[in-house]
């Protein structure tokens, strides 16, 4: 359960203009989720339950999109960008209200996991008034030096400001810190702007905690963790290494990946045990697969619930609406939207089946459409239990194939069709014996004329 005494601070300022997009940074997807989502996802996952999103002037969406994915947070406007301390007074009105712990995240660092949150929470708890989150590496060029003296925490140096031995310290400060609710406004408001850039500094909380004999410390996390996204290519660097975990915990929860590196899923994917995934198949938002399902190569998912046993693809595309049954089977170059498709039915190729309700066994012919589309509305076709639709066939909606129904191989159905009846609805064919031979003489004449 969320805890209620604790607020999480968003900094979700930046721009999108490394990215070379209007779109605001934070709002770039990764796995489907915009990285502020992602942000948000993981501190409810650390059982954080007050939220304030820091937004740049301008970006009206980033907080839309917070308060309809978190509705308790509260969205804060920094009007000039004055530093990353600045920044988080623009909340002062979320920290004034009675927390035990401030956690002061970045919108576009969304690769930070739950159980990191809560270890910076833990050590708020055990006393520190100041956390700082860390990483190691071997090439730390360009990032703040994590100091540390008997386990205590003494400053963030910057590159430019530290000595030689300093520089030689792989220990860097990943930028998110934690703070104990009762002084962490009392740290920010001591923070002044005397540096060359004159800004204020979240970092230098350290040293005012420091001065006031507190308890700072450093915790560690994974490099891959706390890597934050300024440019397309970054953003296609946290993308895979989303996608490397989340194949990981699948393959360990019972998921057959032939290829898992060919395999991309969503930020929300939902797979059952015993799921078998072939190579080069793609997952978008909400989808959930049953138990025992399999998906051939090729697929492509979006906002689709495929039930126990069922069975898609190669080249199946299921868009946003589709439920199939158990057992049931879209095969391939097969395209299903907003449709029902009941068990043991079976879609085998070449189809498109839109805003339709398929009964249970029944059988669908290749080229099979259903025409839910005038040009202005979308209507309903509905194909009852068992019944057999005739290949290269088009069922004009609204329109119901009863029960047992057999629809006729070239038919264009415009009207209902009464339970176990068969419907025929093409031209009579015609046969007129010799004129094939006739036309090919007549061609071969004129060619010759025109030679």
């Amino acid at each position: 359960m969320p805890d209620r005494s604790s607020l999480a601070i968003i900094l979700a300022a930046g721009e999108g203009t490394r990215m070379r997009s209007t779109l605001p940074k934070v709002m770039h997807a990764v796995a489907g989720l915009p990285m502020i989502g992602h942000v948000l996802k993981t501190a409810t996952g650390a059982g954080i339950g007050h939220f304030a999103v820091v937004v740049g002037k301008g970006s009206e969406a980033v907080g839309a999109f917070a308060a309809k994915l978190a509705p308790s947070a509260a969205v804060f406007e920094q009007v000039e960008r004055l530093g990353t301390a600045h920044a988080v007074l623009a909340a002062r009105e979320a920290m004034s209200r009675p927390v035990e712990d401030v956690l002061v995240l970045y919108g576009d660092t969304p690769l930070v996991r739950p159980e990191t949150l809560a270890r910076m929470r833990a050590e708020l708890a055990k006393g520190a008034a100041v956390v700082v989150l860390g990483f190691r590496t071997d090439a730390p060029t360009g990032y703040g030096r994590l100091i540390e003296r008997d386990g205590q925490l003494v400053a963030i140096r910057e590159e430019r400001d530290a000595t030689e031995d300093e520089r030689g310290i792989g220990f860097c400060n990943a930028g998110l810190m934690g703070f104990r609710g009762e002084t962490v406004l009392s740290l920010l408001d001591a923070i002044d702007n005397r540096n060359a850039k004159h800004e204020y500094y979240l970092t230098d909380a350290v040293e005012v905690a420091n001065q006031r004999g507190l308890k700072v410390v450093a915790i560690e996390a994974d490099v891959a963790e706390v890597g934050g996204v300024n440019t397309r290519a970054e953003l296609a660097g946290v993308e895979r290494i989303w996608q490397d975990r989340a194949r990981q915990a699948a393959l360990l929860a019972g998921i057959t990946m032939i290829a898992p590196e060919t395999v991309f899923l969503s930020h929300d994917t939902v797979l059952g045990r015993d799921v078998t995934i072939e190579p080069n198949v793609f997952f978008g938002p909400g989808v959930t697969v049953d138990e025992g399902v399999t998906i051939h190569a090729y697929s492509h998912l979006t906002g689709a619930h495929l039930e126990p046993g069922a069975e898609i693809g190669p080249f199946a595309r299921l868009r946003p609406g589709t439920r199939l049954g158990p057992k049931s089977k879209v095969g391939n170059f097969v395209e299903v939207k907003n449709a029902e498709v009941g068990a043991g039915a079976k879609i085998s190729h070449l189809t498109y089946v839109g805003d339709a309700k398929v009964g249970a066994e029944a059988n669908l012919g290749a080229g099979t459409v259903t025409g839910n589309y005038d040009g202005y509305d979308k209507a309903l076709t509905v194909i009852g239990e068992g019944a057999f639709i005739g290949s290269n066939s088009v069922l004009v909606a609204p329109v119901t194939i009863g029960d047992g129904g057999y629809v006729a191989s070239g038919s264009v159905i415009t009207e209902d069709v009464a339970p176990d009846a068969l419907a025929i609805a093409r031209g009579r064919q015609v046969e007129k014996p010799g004129w094939a031979a006739r036309f090919r003489e007549m061609k071969a004449k004129t060619k010759r004329v025109r030679v």
